[in-house]
């Protein structure tokens, strides 16, 4: 996993409430395990009109949000299922941190284990935010991990909260696999006492 500290980016504005993981990546792009190629699939229904044709209003159409990495967005972004090819799709568009007043849990910890960043600000906060956005071709801002601050470029600081553990393993670039891997040396230590003190439990990784 790709390890965050400090973003400074462009913020892409998504002005929606309770946006669903169907709708960040539809369920007729979930035939795929592999976490690249996702991007063409997200908000795929926002950002087509029925008849195929791309809806000029869409962010990701839009040619000032193309290098879009920090996504501002309304209450409960991420609700709906499960599905982790959610914030894959997000993370293969080039979205690295997430801007709401609140996220649906599961969603909220899928982006930890994915190296997206959450960031919880008060409404008005998020709401002075699109003002800013609407009002200008290309608006970014810096999200700082370390110090838990959002830095506008008018002098603003935006603090948020972040769990301790979460955001170590944010700045070292640890998931889960990542935080086992730390104990590799002691895992291969138990299993290989284990393989003698109970041989007939290693014998078809023997073969």
């Amino acid at each position: 996993m790709q390890a965050f500290t400090t973003l400074t980016g462009i913020i892409a504005p998504l002005d929606r409430a309770d946006v669903d993981t169907d709708q960040i990546i539809p369920k007729q792009y979930l035939k795929t395990i592999q976490r690249t190629g996702l991007k063409e699939g997200l908000f795929a229904d926002w950002r087509q009109r029925p008849d195929g044709t791309s809806n000029p209003d869409f962010f990701s159409n839009q040619p000032r949000y193309q290098n879009a990495s920090i996504l501002l967005t309304r209450d409960n972004f991420g609700c709906g299922s499960s599905r982790e090819h959610a914030p894959w799709a997000l993370l293969d568009y080039g979205i690295r941190s997430i801007l709401a007043p609140s996220f649906a849990d599961i969603f909220f910890n899928n982006c930890f284990q994915n190296g997206i960043l959450p960031v919880v600000l008060t409404g008005q906060e998020i709401q002075t935010l699109f003002e800013r956005v609407s009002n200008q071709d290309t608006y970014q801002v810096t999200v700082d991990l370390v110090q838990q601050v959002v830095l506008l470029p008018e002098g603003e600081r935006y603090t948020f909260a972040v769990d301790p553990f979460r955001k170590d393993c944010m700045i070292k670039g640890l998931d889960g696999i990542g935080l086992t891997l730390q104990h590799e040396q002691a895992i291969s230590s138990y299993e290989s006492r284990r393989s003698h003190e109970a041989p007939w439990l290693f014998q078809d990784q023997r073969k």
